[in-house]
């Protein structure tokens, strides 16, 4: 599968979430969508990024952006995740890693020599019609949501 573009539509997915119900993309038509990708909850780097969006989601919300977090945790680890850490903001379960594989971010990764299967830390902003605006791959956490929240202001 090859991985999605900017300027296009990004296909519609539905996954459950930490609110209790499913989500679907379509559902935010008319609003900027920032989804990211994180290999999994509770660790240090996905926290401390997990906390770094939680703490800018007013300024999101004032540039008519919602923030989206996917990683191929189940729910009752995302529960626990964002009631610990407060996060005003879905976690989305992929532990099919269909929607991952769809944005091109289900890789082979290497760890201490291992290889295995993981999610490449990436985030994406969608615009209010669905599209493909701009794609960050391999991110560093430090000052990311920075660069997110500028790209949504100005897109």
């Amino acid at each position: 599968m090859s991985e999605l573009e900017i300027g296009q539509v990004v296909p519609d997915f539905t996954l459950p979430a930490s609110t209790g119900s499913n989500i679907t993309l379509s559902d935010y038509r008319g609003k900027k969508v920032i989804i990211y990708f994180y290999p999994k909850d509770s660790t240090p780097a996905c926290t401390q990024e997990a906390c770094d969006f939680r703490d800018q989601t007013k300024l999101f919300a004032d540039h008519n952006a919602v923030v989206l977090g996917i990683s191929p945790d189940l729910m009752k680890s995302h529960d626990r995740f964002a009631a610990k850490h407060e996060l005003s903001f879905p976690l989305l379960s992929d532990p099919e890693h269909q929607v991952a594989e769809l944005f091109g971010v289900w890789k082979l990764k290497k760890l201490y020599g291992r290889e295995y299967m993981g999610i490449e830390r990436s985030t994406f902003l969608i615009d209010e019609e669905g599209k493909l605006t701009q794609a960050w791959r391999k991110v560093r956490v430090k000052g990311h949501v920075d660069q997110v929240l500028q790209a949504s202001s100005t897109s």
